[in-house]
């Protein structure tokens, strides 16, 4: 049965060393580490790459992603050849992207199909890895909504690409769920993370509940096995952390049982 993983964005850290950031993961129990390609597993460093492999498989963990930071239509992250095989030799089994560097609102339509172009071009080369290109989910990119998000997905037409989600800050829980549904047939994995609506103040996550365990159900309705993966805690602690993963394994616990026990129907009551 499809299930919900349980996992860390290891940017949470950036000032930590991958394996700093593995020996916290043995402590909180979580399931796998998306390494990001800014810091923890450069582009291109395929040494690093193999090291940080054996390393997270000696402590019982999985390679959720490759976080890699290469944004789509651009030359300046560096070629996606480079990415492409930094994320092999790192055993993970995706490749996070962004979407380009404007907001869905402000680009014209060439950029637009500079993105699209290029969207099409790396999740071809990808696939013939087998591994799918994830669209990052976030504010100043062609997926900064999930409307937008949708409707790039929908233009690149491509099987390999696939998109993340995160609740938007300032959204409803409402507006949310709906934009989950927007995403469902595409998503592959979520960020989760509680900040205050307005401010961006990092909040202890169990303070999210209501919220993430409807987000979480709807997420369990694709039918597919995910990684929901902390991203960021309250003053970057690691104590936050434990606070926080401990809360979120509580979560899956409840949202796979929920899911088997229904089995396999969809839950979520609207």
């Amino acid at each position: 049965m499809a299930q919900l993983r349980s996992g860390l964005v290891s940017v949470t850290f950036r000032q930590l060393t991958p394996s700093a950031i593995i020996t916290l993961m043995t402590r909180a129990g979580l399931d796998g580490i998306e390494w990001g390609g800014d810091v923890h597993v450069p582009h291109g460093d395929l040494v690093r790459a193999r090291q940080v492999r054996q390393q997270t498989i000696q402590a019982g963990l999985q390679s959720a992603a490759y976080g890699s930071y290469y944004r789509v239509g651009h030359d300046d992250t560096g070629p996606f050849a480079a990415v492409l095989a930094t994320a092999i030799a790192l055993g993970a089994p995706s490749i996070r992207v962004w979407a380009g560097k404007q907001g869905s609102t402000s680009a014209d339509a060439a950029y637009r199909t500079q993105v699209i172009e290029d969207s099409r071009r790396i999740a071809g080369l990808a696939a013939a890895a087998g591994l799918p290109v994830v669209y990052e989910f976030h504010a100043n990119t062609l997926t900064d909504s999930s409307t937008a998000a949708r409707s790039l997905l929908e233009s690149v037409d491509h099987t390999n690409l696939k998109s993340y989600w995160q609740p938007p800050r300032g959204a409803s829980v409402e507006d949310n769920l709906a934009g989950l549904d927007a995403v469902l047939p595409w998503l592959h994995n979520v960020h989760v993370f509680n900040w205050h609506m307005t401010t961006g103040a990092r909040l202890p996550l169990h303070e999210g509940e209501q919220a993430w365990l409807r987000y979480l159900a709807k997420v369990a309705t694709a039918q597919r096995e995910q990684f929901a993966m902390l991203e960021f805690v309250a003053d970057d602690a690691p104590e936050n952390f434990l606070r926080d993963a401990a809360t979120l394994k509580e979560w899956l616990a409840q949202v796979n049982q929920k899911y088997e026990g229904n089995n396999n129907a969809n839950f979520v009551r609207e």
